[in-house]
This record gives structure tokens, C-alpha cells and sequence, in this order.
């Protein structure tokens, strides 16, 4: 299902090789819907319909199902690929997160032993691998051991405990799943573990040996090929997942098979010897109870890492949905363990709506089991919450009864509210975020106690990256004209000013919680355009409705006369952007839309206190007492888009960065207008009902088929 779903809008005319005319022939439905297969291949993947414009035939490994696609190339004398999942692949399995890194091998396949590879006949060659990489292969490699990353990074570092105490020497035997390919292609058999497992006993007589299992095995989906050893005074058996890297640091030398965590050893600088021929095996670097006679170049683990990560592996730039390099995939993964290590424990969110669940689960946690939903407080607590769980909720104002479940329980308290670049479309007409804040001490709109985006603002010592990265962010939306939802058109302002100022006030939800929480005498759009006029008498005022009491979706709405009262124009058109460039200054209560002013340049006068108020950038009609501190531009953009909110790729089933977002939002909004369906998504308020009912439905669907026996 992920195959054919997530892929479907990443652009499929982006990072091809030029030159490439023709496209790349995949026999089977599943190699021709693995995502992302266009980017890595550098072309267009086609079926076999379409195999007279075919350049080579594309097949998955060795796998069986490889032999209609052998077949198929032979017929048509077109070139075969072999592909594979690359050493660095994604954060969890394939099930739910698509692959990051894939090797394409035109000559065989690396974990097959019995016939070249492309790889090994790279190894072999007289190439220097670290030709103008070595110090690109020792920043990755450090970054790999430092960061413990392997080819899926969801399992928990080892935890004290886990190993047996004493002075004893330890020993790693890796065990794998019984069918790996990798085994038999690798001159093994059942036979070959026990072996191994005998020589690491005899090897080794003061070490404890620690057989490490499958995770597939502990969960019953496989059998291993140790599974049935049993512990003794010597032996301990590690059935639970656990971080390849954080295991190996402890050992003191590693058996292995087949085993990429064999090279991970290597890597970590650890004694490895091999009872199959993997493809790090033969070239020096381990101990090899088995040989291969095309292998006869000497090679040290620095050259196998650049042969393998480097020249063999291609990778995705998960910013940019592009080709990209190991760094780029290295960086994505470090924010995923980053991330589901400030969230490690279950997330139990309390009274969300259907359709809000089903847009919300996946932003909530990397592991799908650990997001959980309850309609109060009461169904919360039957999940019996503790220390290191959250109780999710939405908005400021926090249910008696949940508060009271947080202090029985030590379950921690989190707010939840849309980011500031949310969607392309409105959150009230059920378009999935972008963005989301999850915030545990407060929330933004709610300057009646602190917020983390306030202790960010007033204590953070923001970097010299940290400005360059919010410069580039502010560059970017003022260049493009991002806002929040993204749904207005964007043309300049053709009002008849005649060279009065002028002046912008924009219109808010009046039963907002930033107004509620946030203001004191100006609380309507008519009472802060009334305060504008006291304060610009001769000005040409605009009043900008908010887009969601212009859907009809939310409160807020006054009669265009009586705006006229105090406006010389009111604008339901242009977007607000528009509006912000066209005019001179902005009055505000507590709208986004003062944000968005600041970043453009323009003055910008506040009638309550929104989260960007109090720091010396905003002319502000309530004081803040808390915000003592000045900041400059780049140090609130830094505070408020780069380091408070999340941000979700929904391709990538990761999280992501304010660019990369920003880019999508920019992307998917053009293309919208390019055929004319952003018109239709802002307009129209029976189509945007049926839209809202058919995300309901679809909601309700989930839910029922989440809740049949598997």
C-alpha cells in the first residue's frame, strides 16, 4: 500500500540523469511501485506494455520473483539491474517508511557470493576508492558511530542490564533469518551457524558469547537459524530489537555469516570473522573461514566503506526529493532518533475528533503503536498513562479530569495547535498539517503563562547557524509568498490610495483563544478597526477578513457597511501577503498576519499579546512583562519557525525541516493554481462540505478497519 500511495506526489520529472531519453522496464508490480524508483534510476520506470521504449530491465536482488524479470530482459536482449534496499536505508522497515538509499547493480548483486558484483568488481579494480573522499568517508563514518545509525534505526540503544555482568570478554554471534538469501549467496547453510557458534565457544573460552537473534524472530514472523540454543553459564541469548551499534560497542570481537552487521563491526573498529562471504569479506579486512578466488586485492575498512556507501549507493535528498548524497540521508536520520528520543514514550491523545485522528496519528510518534486516542479523560486513564507518557491535548484550556490524570499518573501534560506554515488549504476544511506545536509548559496563543516558545525567545543563545538558517527561512517566504494556509492568489494591490498611507488591518476568528487569552480592550475586528482610524484619521485603511470566516467556517464576520465605517476598502480577494507588500503599516490584535508584516519589513502596531509581541519589534498596546529581552528579526524567525514547531514530510513518514516544508507548500500550491484546483479548494462552500464529509467518511473507514481482526 505504501508503495503505490506515498510516492504519488513526489515529483516525477525531477533529478533525472541528463541524456536519459528512454525509461526503465520493470517486469513486477511491486519493483515498478517502489518509491522513489524514478529518482534513483534517474528516469521514467515503465511496465511491460511499454518495454519497446525500455533502455534496461529493472528486477528486485535475486529474489524469485527476479526470474521473470531475467527472463523478460533475455527475451528482448535489454540490459538487466539488480536492486537493492542500500545500508542506510530509513528509519523504520519497509512497511511504513520508504527507502532513503538503493544500489542498482548492472552485473549481479552484492550479498551473492557466487557471481560478480558490481561492487566487487569495484573492490577488486585497481581504483583508488578514496580518491578525493577521505575526508568525506571519516565524517560519515564518524557520523555513523557516533550517532549509531544503521540500516533501519528504530530499534533502542542497549540498555544497562541487558549484557551480564563480570570481567568476562564478550563475543557476538549474529544469527539471521532462516531463507536470507544472503545465506545460501553467501556459501552457507543451517549447518554453517552451529559451526560458527562451536568455533566462537572454542575460540574464545573466557568470553561470554552472546547470540544476537533476528527481530523478525523474537516477533514470530520468522525462525532463526540459532532459535533453538539455549542459555547456559556461557551463553546468553539477546532476543529483543536492539540498536546493531550499541550492541557491537560492547563486544569485544564479532561472528558473523552474512551479517551487514559484520561490517558495522568493522566500522566500530572491532576483530570480525566470517563464516559466509559477505561482500566485505575476502579483501583482508576480516577473519574468513571461507575464500573467494576473485578476490585477491588488498583493502582496509575506510576503502570498503567508500566502495559500498559511496561509489555503490545511491541516495535521496530527503529536503529536496531529489538525488542526494550519504550526508543529506544521515542528517534526516539523526532527526529521526532525535525526535522519537524527545518523544520516547506512548502519546495518548484526549477528545480529538475522527477526522482530526486520522490527520494527527502519524505527526504524534516514528512508531505507530505508541499513538493511542480517548474521547475524555476517563477512556484515557483505562491506558494506564505513567512517567515518560504524554497526554496530548488540543488548545490552551486543560480538562479538569486530565489534569488531575497527569498528577495521579506523572504522564506529562502537552498542548497541541497548528504551526505557523501550515497546508495549502484550511484546517477548518480538514486539510491534513504540515506543521504542528506540541508544547508542555504552555502554548504560544496563551500569554497568560509561559510557553516553550517563549522560554525560547528569552533564553535561548541562538547560533551563528541558527540566524544564517533563519535568514534563508525568512528569504524564502517573503520570496515566495508563503502564509499559513496558502489558498488566496497572490497579485499586487490596485487600491486607490492616492498616495495616503496605508494602512492594513486584518481580520480575525473572534472567538479565537489568542484573542480570548490575549487581549483586553480591543477584542472584535470592529473595535480594532475603529482604534486604527483613531490612530490614522487621513489613512487609507483595508480590512482583510479572516479566510476562515470568509468560508464560512468560523466566527468573526461583520457586515461589509459597517466596515465601511472605518475602512475605505475591504479586500476578499487578494491574498494577505498582497495586502502586507501594499501597505504602510499593520494594526493587529494578535493575527499571524503581524508575523507575517515583521518579516517583510513593515511596522506593525498590536493591540494584544501574540507571541511575537514584547521583543522590541512591534509597536505594542499591552505590555508584556515577562519578555524582557530584545531580539533581533532573524533571532524570533529562529525561535518561532525553526526550533518550536515540528514538521511532518507525509511521503517520507518523517519529520522535517521548516526549508523542506516551505518548499513543499510552494510546490504543491503552484501546481494547484498551474490547474486551476486552488481556486476550487478556497471557493465554493457546498464543495468544501462534501470535501469535509468525504475526509469524515474516510475517517470512520479507518476506524472501523483499524478495529478488524488481522
Amino acid at each position: 500500500m505504501l508503495r503505490g500511495a506515498l510516492w504519488a506526489v513526489m515529483p516525477r520529472n525531477l533529478g533525472f540523469s541528463e541524456g536519459v531519453k528512454d525509461g526503465f522496464c520493470a517486469a513486477t508490480y511491486g519493483v515498478r511501485h517502489t518509491p522513489g524508483l524514478e529518482i534513483f534510476l534517474g528516469g521514467p520506470v515503465l511496465g511491460p506494455r511499454s518495454s519497446s521504449r525500455a533502455c534496461a530491465v529493472v528486477v528486485w536482488g535475486r529474489k524469485p520473483s527476479a526470474a521473470k524479470g531475467e527472463r523478460f530482459a533475455a527475451k528482448r536482449g535489454l540490459p538487466l539491474l539488480r536492486l537493492e534496499d542500500g545500508f542506510l536505508r530509513s528509519f523504520g522497515t519497509g512497511n511504513f517508511f520508504p527507502p532513503l538509499s538503493l544500489v542498482v547493480d548492472s552485473t549481479g548483486i552484492y550479498y551473492d557470493s557466487t557471481a560478480p558484483s558490481s561492487l566487487e568488481s569495484l573492490i577488486q579494480s585497481e581504483t583508488d576508492l578514496l580518491g578525493g573522499l577521505r575526508d568525506s568517508v571519516a565524517k560519515a563514518r564518524e557520523l555513523i558511530l557516533t550517532h549509531r545509525l544503521s540500516k533501519y534505526n528504530h530499534a533502542p540503544d542497549l540498555v544497562q542490564g541487558q549484557l551480564r555482568g563480570g570481567a568476562n570478554r564478550r563475543v557476538l554471534v549474529v544469527d539471521q533469518t532462516a531463507g536470507d538469501l544472503s545465506v545460501r549467496l553467501g556459501g552457507a547453510d543451517e549447518a554453517t551457524f552451529f559451526t560458527m557458534l562451536r568455533a566462537a565457544r572454542d575460540e574464545n573460552p573466557d568470553a561470554t558469547i552472546y547470540v544476537k537473534t533476528h527481530p523478525e524472530v523474537a516477533a514470530g514472523r520468522k525462525k532463526g537459524y540459532l532459535a533453538t540454543v539455549l542459555e547456559d553459564d556461557r551463553t546468553v541469548i539477546l532476543r529483543e530489537p536492539v540498536n546493531p551499534l550499541s550492541l557491537i560497542e560492547k563486544m569485544d570481537r564479532v561472528y558473523v555469516v552474512s551479517s551487514t552487521m559484520g561490517f558495522e563491526a568493522l566500522l566500530a573498529g572491532k576483530s570480525v570473522t566470517c563464516f559466509g562471504m559477505p561482500w566485505y569479506a575476502g579483501w583482508g579486512a576480516t577473519d574468513d573461514r571461507q575464500l573467494c578466488s576473485r578476490r585477491s586485492q588488498a583493502r582496509t575498512v575506510d576503502e570498503l566503506f567508500a566502495a559500498a556507501y559511496f561509489h555503490y549507493t545511491r541516495y535521496l535528498n530527503p529536503e529536496t526529493h531529489r538525488r542526494g548524497t550519504i550526508f543529506d540521508v544521515i542528517d534526516w536520520l539523526i532527526r529521526q532518533r532525535d525526535m522519537a528520543a524527545r518523544w520516547p514514550g506512548r502519546t495518548i491523545a484526549v477528545a480529538f475528533p475522527m477526522w482530526r485522528r486520522m490527520n494527527l496519528s502519524p505527526l504524534l510518534s516514528l512508531f505507530p503503536d505508541r499513538v493511542l486516542f480517548s474521547r475524555d479523560a476517563k477512556c484515557a486513564a483505562s491506558h494506564d498513562p505513567g512517567r515518560g507518557d504524554s497526554l496530548v491535548f488540543w488548545g490552551a484550556h486543560i480538562p479538569p479530569a486530565l489534569s488531575g490524570l497527569a498528577e495521579r499518573t506523572g504522564a506529562t501534560l502537552v498542548r497541541m495547535e497548528d504551526g505557523f506554515v501550515r497546508s495549502v488549504g484550511l484546517g477548518s476544511d480538514f486539510i491534513r498539517p504540515l506543521s504542528l506545536v506540541l508544547d508542555r509548559a504552555g502554548i504560544y496563543f496563551d500569554p497568560s503563562q509561559p510557553s516553550e516558545l517563549e522560554e525560547i525567545l528569552n533564553l535561548h543563545a541562538f547560533s551563528p547557524g541558527d540566524l544564517a538558517r533563519a535568514r534563508k527561512v525568512r528569504e524564502m517566504i517573503v520570496s515566495s509568498g508563503v502564509t499559513k494556509y496558502n489558498i488566496e492568489p497572490r497579485q499586487a494591490a490596485l487600491w486607490p490610495a492616492a498616495g495616503r498611507e496605508v494602512v492594513l488591518v486584518p481580520g480575525q476568528v473572534e472567538d479565537d483563544a489568542s484573542i480570548r487569552l490575549g487581549c483586553l480592550d480591543v477584542r472584535t475586528n470592529l473595535d480594532l478597526l475603529r482604534a486604527a482610524r483613531t490612530v490614522h484619521p487621513e489613512a487609507f485603511i483595508v480590512y482583510k477578513p479572516h479566510p476562515d470566516v470568509m468560508s464560512r467556517n468560523r466566527r468573526g464576520r461583520i457586515a461589509v457597511q459597517t466596515a465601511r465605517a472605518f475602512a475605505d476598502h475591504v479586500e476578499t480577494d487578494l491574498s494577505v501577503v498582497s495586502c502586507i507588500e501594499a501597505c504602510d503599516v499593520v494594526h493587529t490584535m494578535t493575527s499571524l498576519a503581524g508575523f507575517d508584516a515583521l518579516l517583510r519589513g513593515k511596522r506593525v502596531v498590536v493591540y494584544g499579546r501574540p507571541f511575537y509581541s514584547g521583543w522590541g519589534l512591534t509597536e505594542d498596546r499591552v505590555p508584556m512583562v515577562r519578555r524582557t529581552r530584545r531580539l533581533a528579526l532573524d533571532e524570533l524567525v529562529a525561535g518561532a519557525l525553526i526550533h518550536y514547531p515540528i514538521y511532518w514530510d507525509w511521503t517520507l513518514r518523517g519529520y522535517s525541516t521548516c526549508e523542506a516544508i516551505l518548499r513543499q507548500i510552494v510546490a504543491s500550491r503552484d501546481a494547484l493554481a498551474a490547474s486551476e484546483h486552488l481556486e476550487r479548494l478556497r471557493s465554493g462552500y457546498f464543495r468544501r462540505q462534501i470535501r469535509r464529509a468525504t475526509v469524515i467518511a474516510r475517517a470512520l473507514m479507518q476506524a472501523v478497519a483499524s478495529k478488524r481482526p488481522s
